[in-house]
């Protein structure tokens, strides 16, 4: 992650027309890219810090907030009860409180209650990284579950292992079907047997049913953001050449694909009543991009602030979504680092064109989305620092530096992210991924190059209505409301 190593905050830096640049590295606008070499030869120095704990989020120190606050609003513990007082069938389990398991997995995580530590070990060491299958949600109106992985070990011999068969095997009772969802093709998924990995065969794992649903990672996708950054900031194209150039990028292709890979593990959950696996290779991308996105559609807990956070600490952050790398520079970036992809940022555009579609039924508004893509780039805070949990232990970071929640969560900050027009929506969320439906996020690629004073000024102007009015007047405005703004084909499918 690109360090923030000048002492001043965020805030003071964009009031003086500072803002990111090359590699998501700090500086004024006008000496980058053609500022003078010394100048743009120490900006790039002063960013780029190699240790971790060199990086502004360990020096920045706010007046009003501890450096405890923040860490502990989401522990695993408090999501764990919420489904241990609906089945006894899942326990936490501490077996890789020492990151010797799972490297990228937390401390604590959520499996059968069935299946013994020294089982999971042996299933850990048949998947790539040993990211075995842990719960990642589980569905209360009819108990199916939502499990995430890494691809099983098999290589070009299809080895067996009868641990991760016993796992598997015990999520789902007798009779009962589950599916996997590998976010690879099955072109992909049969190569990856000549360098080891692979899939489950379906003679191993009966019960379970493979769906191949393609998603781009690394290099594919992050130049399809840097052609699309470019496309937005060419100010001289024509009509016809600004459409060929937004579909020959094909961000929204990906949108539409990972929206539409996130609505299938939802319905298979909702509709299907069966429990679902997500895996790709390592796990640890497009399998967190859709375990995240399907709670957002069918949770509306995840679809509040303090849900939203807490879905992201979990399913992203803990879950070992390795920020430090695919975030490491910028669109601008001179240099093409494969480990570079965009996965949360195409997160942050779906969750978008849900608020878009659904736009009361999310309790935050676009605002706390572009935060969030700010801070994952450069941040003041020490949320998004780190690979993993075992990294962030090893830097300490949750001793030494500020968290992002504690910031967000003060009241007179909260209020800035909330939407004036939410209204509980206990239903599942269902969006429309017609390619009509998906739109350009304008308010995250167009930001910085026309003012947004105008929506700023309605959003506020919006606010100050709904406060005049009282509650019930809010909750039968926001009803008809909703009827008639809403995505038609969306509001079809949420009233079956």
């Amino acid at each position: 992650m690109p360090a923030l190593a000048c002492s001043w905050d965020v805030a003071t830096r964009r009031e003086q027309g500072w803002g990111l640049q090359r590699g998501g590295r700090w500086g004024r606008s006008q000496l980058s890219p053609c500022a003078p070499a010394p100048i743009f030869a120490l900006l790039q120095a002063l960013s780029s810090v190699d240790s971790v704990m060199m990086m502004y989020p360990f020096f920045y120190r706010p007046q009003d907030l501890r450096l405890e606050e923040g860490w502990h609003l989401f522990p695993l513990e408090q999501y764990f009860q919420q489904i241990a007082a609906q089945t006894s069938q899942w326990r936490l389990s501490d077996l890789n409180r020492d990151f010797t398991t799972c490297p990228t997995y937390p401390a604590d995580v959520i499996v059968p209650a069935a299946v013994s530590d020294d089982t999971l070990r042996r299933a850990a060491r048949f998947r790539q990284g040993g990211r075995f299958p842990v719960l990642s949600y589980y569905h209360p109106r009819n108990g199916t579950v939502l499990l995430r992985s890494s691809q099983p070990l098999t290589g070009p011999n299809r080895k067996r292992c009868p641990e991760d068969e016993v796992l598997l095997g015990t999520v789902l009772d007798e009779g009962e079907r589950g599916f996997i969802i590998d976010t690879r093709s099955a072109q992909a998924a049969k190569q990856a047997r000549m360098t080891g990995g692979g899939t489950e065969p379906k003679s191993s794992y009966p019960q379970w049913k493979r769906l191949h649903r393609p998603l781009e990672r690394g290099r594919p996708l992050q130049e399809s953001f840097i052609k699309l950054v470019e496309a937005c900031n060419d100010a001289s194209l024509s009509m016809d050449r600004w459409l060929s150039r937004l579909e020959s990028c094909r961000w929204l292709s990906h949108v539409k694909a990972a929206l539409s890979t996130a609505c299938l593990a939802a319905q298979c959950l909702d509709r299907e009543e069966a429990s679902v696996l997500v895996h790709g290779a390592e796990g640890t991308d497009t399998t967190l991009l859709v375990t995240a996105l399907a709670q957002v559609i069918l949770d509306p807990g995840c679809r509040t602030v303090v849900g939203f956070q807490g879905l992201l600490e979990r399913e992203w952050i803990e879950a070992g979504h390795p920020f430090h790398l695919r975030c490491a520079r910028s669109a601008y970036s001179h240099a093409r680092l494969k480990q570079e992809a965009p996965l949360f940022l195409l997160f942050l555009d779906c969750v978008w064109q849900l608020s878009r579609q659904f736009p009361f039924s999310l309790e935050f508004g676009e605002s706390l989305l572009l935060t969030l893509f700010d801070n994952a780039y450069a941040s003041d805070y020490g949320t998004f620092l780190c690979n993993n949990e075992k990294e962030r232990c090893l830097c300490k970071v949750k001793e030494n530096t500020h968290s992002l929640w504690a910031w967000l969560n003060q009241p007179e900050e909260k209020k800035k992210y909330l939407n004036p027009l939410y209204s509980h929506n206990p239903l599942v969320i269902w969006p429309s991924v017609e390619p009509q439906s998906i739109q350009l996020w304008q308010g995250l690629f167009f930001r910085w190059i026309r003012p947004s004073q105008y929506l700023d000024e309605a959003r506020a102007e919006m606010q100050r209505l709904v406060e005049g009015n009282e509650a019930p007047a809010k909750e039968s405005a926001g009803s008809r409301l909703s009827r008639s703004l809403s995505d038609p084909a969306a509001r079809t499918e949420n009233e079956r």
